[in-house]
């Protein structure tokens, strides 16, 4: 309770900040406050409740003494419900109490590549950038392609985009891993059902002052943009590849039609790769055993089934099995992140004692 004191302090200072015309002016300080306010708004609130709820379950119990027949039957109602909302509001603050994510509030970097299946891993890939821009829709989201490399059939080889909104970090970040899907590809004549997968990495979007890039560790090459099959699509040399020569990473780009763009681009990708190597990094020295999100793109390895004939979609972490894959598809990814989300959350519980 004291914690929770202190913060209520923090939240009334912050709110009162909130009216400052020099914050104001300043927006990239104020969404900074902005955000605190979010994050502390929730949390306020419900420890205000608690304190409400606490008071009254005092006042129904003196009160229950003194009571017989139907007024008391109506107090004992008001004390289990006073109980019930406690318990529920305590265990909301314990998640909200949770220290913070460092990447919460960021944008993310999303990756796409067929991996596993050929031609039909590729147009798979393409099915699940479909459904996360559907579901950015229904989130509210905005979608920004940063670059994509189509197949023969319509396809993607891999595509990369940027999502920003409110919550994209926490409802997004699970997607990453290898997705395996289950069907008759169009590319079978004999009926067959085949598995392919595809790999989806997602990326914390990097702030140039978080990374800082030496000119001099990067090797740029430019090219000229080419499209399915490999013809060339542009007549200068627009495309861009960097190589970040400490690690290796490379990032290549060529949907803009300005060297520039896609110069851009590439960095905005490449910072956030070095983010999540350096996260990567920090995590893996707290626990050797922490695995990739990518993997192998193999079939032995997958976060998530997809499965046509059955119309089921199996999220394997958690054991959830869902039999309306068409829906999912469409973007209606809620009752998935859900499960995923609340899974989180009781395991970092579980942790943190």
């Amino acid at each position: 309770m004291d914690r929770l004191k202190e913060l209520e302090r923090e939240f009334d200072e912050v709110e009162a900040r909130m009216a400052d015309p020099e914050l104001i002016a300043d927006q990239s300080r104020y969404q900074d406050v902005t955000r605190r306010y979010r994050e502390l708004e929730a949390l306020v609130s419900r420890a205000r409740e608690l304190r409400q709820r606490v008071n009254d379950l005092e006042t129904a119990k003196e009160m229950l003494s003194d009571l017989d027949g139907d007024d008391r039957e109506v107090m004992r109602t008001e004390v289990s419900e006073a109980e019930a909302d406690i318990e529920r509001l305590e265990g909301e603050l314990k998640v909200l109490l949770l220290p913070t994510d460092p990447n919460e509030g960021k944008n993310v970097i999303v990756e796409i590549r067929g991996a596993e299946g050929g031609e039909e891993a590729n147009l798979f890939a393409r099915d699940l950038f479909e459904m996360y821009k559907a579901y950015a829709g229904r989130m509210g989201w905005k979608l920004e392609v940063l670059g994509s490399d189509a197949s023969d059939m319509g396809g993607f080889h891999d595509i990369t985009f940027l999502l920003k909104g409110d919550g994209v970090w926490p409802r997004m970040h699970q997607e990453g891993g290898p997705h395996r899907v289950q069907r008759v590809p169009v590319t079978e004549s004999q009926g067959r059902i085949h598995t392919s997968s595809a790999t989806v990495t997602v990326l914390p979007e990097a702030a140039e002052v978080e990374v800082a890039i030496d000119p001099n560790d990067l090797q740029v090459d430019v090219y000229r943009s080419s499209g399915p099959g490999g013809q060339s699509v542009n007549t200068t040399d627009s495309a861009v590849r960097i190589t970040h020569k400490p690690t290796g990473l490379v990032v290549a780009m060529q949907d803009e039609k300005s060297q520039i763009q896609n110069r851009a681009k590439a960095l905005v990708v490449l910072r956030s790769r070095l983010l999540k190597l350096e996260q990567d990094r920090q995590a893996a020295e707290l626990s050797d055993a922490r695995k990739g999100q990518v993997g192998g793109g193999g079939r032995s390895e997958k976060i998530r089934t997809y499965n046509f004939k059955e119309n089921r979609l199996t999220d394997h972490r958690i054991g959830l099995t869902l039999y309306r894959l068409d829906k999912v598809l469409a973007g209606e990814l809620d009752e998935v992140v859900d499960a995923l989300v609340a899974a989180e959350q009781t395991a970092r519980l579980s942790e943190s004692g």
